[in-house]
């Protein structure tokens, strides 16, 4: 079923703080199940997550823990009931240590293709989140994340030089999204190399393109909208006057009604590949508003396609909440990382 035939829903973050700082609190604590994805090298290689990796060894896998701790680090900065605030606060604080962050820096050193790029963008996105955070206690672990930085700087710039193609598809490997995410930290952490070296990367990977084919998504596991992700990302990379231009002729075939606007079916919740449709609804709800935002800043008297980006944001918003506060921890261990995200593009506060 889909969740956006349900009531309307208070959209706002602070009607669900509480009870996505109860889910991340869950999420961090729980070590099992957990989907390792480390390549054994051997009969004796048998270490267990926590010993990898020890800053992110729950919500069932390595990138959903850092995104996890991404969201638990960006609600205490928002504001939450002291006790809840506390409890996460003293999970970050015991997880994110600098000897933790060290031996996460050198298995993504040892292991180069390692959560590429999925992981690496939220890692960046967690590392910039605790170096800016308005709560001193967890802007005080910030020095820890050094030697990650550097190492993903490194990993994302030979990356970037080594691929003559970006990835396209709607699940982790999207290079688009990733390339987002890294570029905003990248911003955010002073790193203008770094940086200058995603933009050209973008330029060169998706400037050319136009009439993408939005009635070929969606994919029945899906997460991300290839189409979506990738203006995202350029909305971010071009001026505004680019951008405008740009999208004309990138959302060229999009018309009232169309999928990409609308609300996905899900019709079994248990089916782990299944519920990463609920993850696209609302990914693609904090893209479209982030989107018409840029077109709205550069031209006030055009917003046909701004118009359309706008109204499917919410209703696209609207059919994931549920599922990320739910009770299948198949959605439970993720959803509310971008559902949050998607909030506060609704709200526009600074990412």
């Amino acid at each position: 079923m889909s969740h956006s035939d349900a009531a309307p829903l208070d959209l706002t973050r602070a009607a669900w703080a509480d009870r996505f700082a109860a889910v991340a609190a869950d999420n961090t604590t729980r070590e099992y199940p957990y989907a390792a994805h480390h390549a054994t090298s051997g009969p004796d290689d048998r270490a267990l997550p926590v010993e990898l990796h020890p800053a992110f060894a729950t919500s069932y896998d390595w990138h959903s823990s850092v995104h996890m701790h991404w969201l638990a680090a960006r609600l205490v900065a928002h504001g939450l009931p002291t006790d809840l605030e506390a409890r996460l606060t003293s999970i970050l604080q015991a997880h994110l240590t600098t000897d933790h962050l060290a031996t996460e820096a050198a298995y993504l050193r040892d292991t180069p293709h390692y959560e590429r790029p999925y992981g690496w963008a939220w890692l960046a996105k967690l590392a910039a989140e605790v170096s800016a955070s308005e709560s001193p206690a967890v802007r005080a672990l910030a020095p820890g994340f050094a030697p990650v930085i550097d190492v993903l700087d490194d990993l994302v710039t030979r990356w970037v030089a080594g691929a003559a193609h970006p990835v396209r598809h709607g699940v982790h490997s999207n290079s688009a999204f990733g390339l987002l995410l890294v570029l905003e930290a990248a911003r955010s952490l002073g790193r203008a190399e770094l940086a200058a070296t995603i933009e050209g990367a973008a330029r060169d990977w998706f400037g050319d393109d136009a009439g993408w084919p939005f009635v070929w998504e969606r994919s029945g596991h899906d997460f991300l909208s290839a189409g979506l992700a990738e203006a995202d990302l350029m909305r971010a990379v071009l001026s505004a006057p680019e951008f405008a231009v740009w999208a004309r002729a990138f959302f060229a075939e999009v018309r009232a009604g169309d999928a990409i606007l609308t609300s996905t079916v899900v019709r079994d919740e248990n089916d782990p590949q299944q519920v990463h449709l609920f993850g696209l609804d609302l990914s693609r709800a904090g893209s479209a508003r982030r989107i018409a935002d840029a077109l709205r800043a550069e031209g006030p008297d055009d917003t046909v396609l701004a118009d359309l980006l706008d109204d499917a944001s919410d209703r696209l918003l609207s059919s994931g909440l549920a599922a990320s506060v739910g009770e299948e921890y198949y959605s439970t261990h993720w959803l509310a990382s971008f559902a949050w995200d998607a909030m506060e593009a609704r709200e526009h506060a600074a990412r």
